[in-house]
């Protein structure tokens, strides 16, 4: 350990990389936009309120809406994004964990459960999480997918339905294998899982020319990732459709039986505080793309979708497992998430987990691991950049709930339980075998009294004091970028949605992110939600 260099995180892409970064990375779209003619209204700029009238009104601009707004824009109607968050490019990325955060993610990557036990990371800004992820591009499982069908009555979901959906926008962003060898915090995975005999397998990228920088998390600096922010936003703002940001959608209102009109409140500078400024939006079709917490706590401030708004919520609980090894493995440098294994995904059915690995900066592992006082936490950060982690992503059954406050502000209940608590457990101490296998010279789990396991260990005992440590609140970091399900669809009556995402009791109302899942969907959810964005925007046309 004392041999170890202290990290020492330096500004990655300043000065001379910065100009190389500018000059040879694709072009960032938006620059063009003045002399473009596109419609961008920034609301924190408002001296006055605005009424807007458009053909649709879509709020969110993640992969769900984001890809309605292309494809309705591009059938002639006249389309207005609202996004809470602001417009940052590729002009403007820093790459640097304090400007990245407060500025792309719901409160600065600190948004957490009520009884904060579990962290969860939501973008918020134009293109929403599909700005900020890991490029991580799934289809939807095809247990899945027939559970949803049997469970919920959501004909048309078979995998042949949904493949024509899937192939469209896989050309659409250019998502394939990924053929570059993984950076050395894959190859653990991919080691460790091959000395143990445990199928691994390449993860596909919604990339074009990616320059394998790793910080992916703080928006891609060379256009190469293929978001909504480079691809189906301009698009859509090139047809002529209107992109409000630092807005805030309060309220849905409607008249007897129909959604007419949208009130918004414009956001400050900093995308806080509300401002005096009021938006009103008037369209004749709405669109709720504004994520697993955003959509359902709209629909309750609207009084609309029944009772079962915001019940079920699924976020695909992580703990996740961090090793120290002999040589260097710097996890926040090299294309990031690009190995898998789905050997532990069917333990129970269709539910169990999946192992994947993140690509994570000093910033948030200082806060990940466990404070046991000064010494040993700055122990910790002087072998930081031979450190590399395992991430189970759980396929949860047990569901949560969002609601809202007196003020209407969203609250989030979830607690690790049941199958998915059994799931976690099995999931740190297989993690944990599998960096060993690789050459760990030490896993540990992120318990507040972290539990430790070392070459010549003895295994069956650590995975004893696992289990019996178990997932209890706030006794080990579990976090979440996947919040699904809080406005289900479905066949039955007790469906927020119909198979379509019409809203049910209302008319002239639609779902189209994650919270349209029936239930969680197994994989990153960002590939699912594009396909039936596109299939539902499509059939929108259709009826008029």
């Amino acid at each position: 350990m004392a041999g170890h260099r202290l990290y020492r995180p330096a500004e990655p892409f300043g000065g001379r990389m910065a100009d190389i970064l500018r000059q040879s990375s694709l072009p960032d779209p938006f620059r063009a936009a003045p002399s473009a003619g596109w419609k961008v209204l920034d609301a924190s700029t408002l001296t006055e309120d605005r009424d807007i009238e458009a053909d649709v009104a879509i709020v969110g601009t993640g992969a769900g809406g984001g890809t309605a707004a292309e494809i309705l824009s591009g059938a002639g109607l006249e389309v207005v994004m609202i996004e809470e968050g602001p417009l940052a490019t590729s002009s403007n990325f820093r790459m640097r964990e304090a400007d990245a955060y407060p500025q792309l993610y719901q409160e600065s990557a600190s948004r957490k459960t009520k009884d904060k036990a579990i962290n969860i990371l939501q973008g918020r800004c134009v293109g929403g999480g599909t700005t900020v992820n890991w490029t991580s591009s799934f289809r939807t499982p095809v247990a899945t997918l027939e559970h949803w069908a049997t469970s919920f009555g959501l004909a048309g979901f078979g995998a042949d339905d949904l493949a024509p959906w899937f192939d469209r926008m896989e050309r659409r962003l250019g998502i394939a294998p990924w053929p570059v060898a993984p950076n050395k915090n894959n190859d653990t995975l991919r080691r460790g899982a091959q000395a143990l005999g445990i199928s691994v397998s390449a993860i596909r990228r919604n990339v074009k020319g990616c320059w394998n920088i790793g910080y992916c998390g703080m928006g891609c600096p060379t256009n190469a990732k293929q978001s909504m922010l480079v691809t189906t936003i301009p698009a859509a703002l090139e047809r002529g459709a209107t992109l409000l940001t630092r807005t805030r959608a309060l309220k849905l209102e409607h008249v007897n039986g129909r959604v007419g009109a949208l009130a918004c409140v414009g956001l400050d500078a900093r995308g806080t505080d509300p401002t005096l400024r009021r938006i009103t939006v008037r369209a004749k079709t709405f669109i709720a793309a504004g994520g697993a917490i955003g959509t359902p706590a709209l629909l309750l401030r609207s009084g609309l979708g029944g009772h079962e708004v915001g019940r079920s919520l699924h976020l695909h609980p992580v703990p996740p497992v961090p090793a120290v090894y002999d040589e260097p493995i710097r996890l926040w440098s090299g294309p990031p998430q690009t190995v898998m294994s789905d050997a532990y995904a069917w333990l129970d059915g269709a539910y169990g987990f999946r192992l994947e690995v993140p690509s994570a900066l000093p910033g948030v592992l200082a806060a990940s691991f466990p404070w046991r006082g000064a010494v040993e936490h700055s122990e910790r950060m002087r072998e930081l950049d031979h450190v590399a982690v395992i991430i189970p992503i759980v396929r949860d059954r047990e569901a949560g709930r969002v609601m809202i406050d007196r003020a209407g502000r969203p609250i989030v209940r979830y607690r690790v339980r049941g199958m998915a608590a059994r799931h976690c457990v099995r999931a740190i101490v297989e993690a944990a075998y599998i960096h060993l296998a690789a050459g760990a010279r030490e896993a540990f789990t992120l318990h507040t009294r972290p539990l430790a396991v070392r070459r010549g260990d003895d295994l069956a005992a650590f995975a004893r004091e696992v289990e019996r440590r178990g997932i209890v609140p706030n006794r080990v970091a579990v976090f979440s970028a996947h919040q699904m399900s809080t406005a289900r669809m479905g066949g039955r009556r007790d469906a927020v949605a119909d198979p379509e995402g019409r809203v049910r009791g209302v008319r002239g109302l639609y779902v189209a992110d994650a919270s349209g899942f029936p239930s969680a969907s197994g994989v990153n959810p960002m590939l699912t939600v594009m396909a039936l964005a596109r299939r539902n925007a499509v059939r929108i046309l259709a009826s008029g």
